[in-house]
């Protein structure tokens, strides 16, 4: 039960994080009808939360693995909220461009030590996982219905009002670490690992995590100008295209647990990749309203792998799970925003639609990155220093049988 209470309580605050990520594409098009932003400043935006995000994750996941760093929880989430709630408040586009940075450290910050305590907390189960990555979801799928509720009302100079997820969440934080603390909870120390780490697995992984990532940012910053133009519709159509993206990532977040607990993980991301292809190309090329149906999809075929990248993250590099969890957590999601930049300036010069279509793409690419990756073997020790023996996916799979990292 401490278990479990520690996974929803750090789910909750999961999402209160992920709305900041959410919130950086959700104030674009406010940002852009308010100051008459171009699409290469607006993507400008999402650029600054992402570059130090990026280059800042894989130094926390290190700072990580060398010490448990709980208090970072806390701390980074108002860090991430104090960045986008001040956006709003200045006309200066190199003060934006700031705050926007300021939110990125603190998302980056955040996510390989919550990466790691989450793993304890779910003592190797992939559906616990899964519900984890699913507070991150819920709170991308808030950001923009939050966003608007206040920007939309009284304009940018309300942003202040978006730091209360960040309060919300940093008290969240609390409760969860100190059932982790207690005396039958385990602690928060790095598990122990007697496997060998898989680098180039690991690797190839992050590859493809890279180019989920690109489909998804980029889709997530402009998705809502191209639904406006395929339906005719305004901003209330763009932002109900950008629910539909994040919305539909809460259940593919579930889904791809349950999933792992009936296949192994690989199998589970290879086809979640190919249904994004379909889907992303239904996105940039059929008209009208049935464009959310292949919002929707594209959804579900992006986050159906989110949880299960991080535990196979995890377990490519078990003597390094705070940097692993940091790679396929966070730069998930604050890598793609690096070419964004480059998807506005296509389409400043050609069109919206020319620019987004290389998005489908990628995720062939992400699929044959991962066509030869296996489910990790050997013997690893669990969260709580359990040593587990583990198998390749495909002995289990020829008798029908269901391993998850515990068994």
């Amino acid at each position: 039960m401490r278990r479990n209470k520690s996974i929803i309580l750090l789910s909750a605050g999961h999402a209160c994080v992920d709305v900041y990520q959410g919130a950086v594409a959700s104030l674009v098009p406010f940002f852009v009808a308010e100051r008459a932003y171009s699409y290469a400043a607006a993507s400008g935006i999402v650029l600054a939360a992402s570059l130090l995000s990026s280059v800042a994750q894989p130094l926390f996941g290190v700072l990580t693995d060398r010490r448990p760093v709980p208090w970072l929880l806390p701390v980074s989430t108002l860090l991430g909220g104090t960045g986008i709630a001040l956006s709003g408040l200045w006309d200066s586009y190199a003060l934006t461009l700031g705050l926007m940075a300021l939110s990125g450290v603190g998302v980056a910050a955040y996510h390989p030590e919550s990466a790691r305590v989450a793993r304890l907390a779910a003592q190797g189960r992939h559906t616990a996982m899964g519900w984890f990555s699913l507070g991150g979801t819920l709170g991308f799928a808030a950001a923009p219905l939050l966003v608007a509720a206040v920007v939309a009302t009284g304009g940018l100079r309300l942003t202040p009002l978006l730091v209360i997820p960040a309060v919300v969440g940093s008290a969240l934080c609390l409760p969860a670490l100190r059932a982790l603390h207690g005396p039958k909870g385990g602690g928060c120390d790095a598990p122990s690992a007697v496997a060998h780490d898989d680098p180039r697995s690991f690797v190839r992984l992050s590859l493809a995590v890279v180019c989920r990532s690109i489909t998804f940012i980029g889709l997530s910053t402009f998705v809502a100008f191209h639904v406006m133009e395929r339906t005719g519709g305004g901003t209330a159509a763009g932002s109900a295209a950008l629910f539909v993206l994040y919305a539909g990532g809460a259940v593919g977040s579930v889904v791809g647990g349950v999933l792992a607990e009936r296949r192994d993980r690989v199998t589970v991301v290879r086809r979640s990749y190919l249904l994004t292809v379909v889907a992303v190309a239904g996105v940039v090329l059929v008209p009208g309203p049935v464009v959310y149906v292949f919002v929707a999809l594209a959804s579900a075929g992006l986050y159906v792998p989110f949880s299960l990248q991080v535990t196979l993250g995890q377990d490519y590099l078990p003597t390094r799970v705070g940097t692993a969890g940091g790679i396929t957590l966070g730069l998930t999601v604050s890598v793609g925003g690096l070419a964004t930049p480059v998807i506005g300036a296509v389409a400043d010069a050609s069109s919206l639609q020319t620019a987004l279509a290389p998005l489908a793409v990628l995720p062939a690419l992400g699929w044959l990155l991962v066509r030869g990756l296996r489910e990790p073997s050997g013997v690893v020790a669990g969260p709580d220093g359990e040593v587990t023996a583990r198998r390749h996916s495909e002995g289990l799979a020829g008798r029908g049988e269901t391993r998850g990292p515990e068994g």
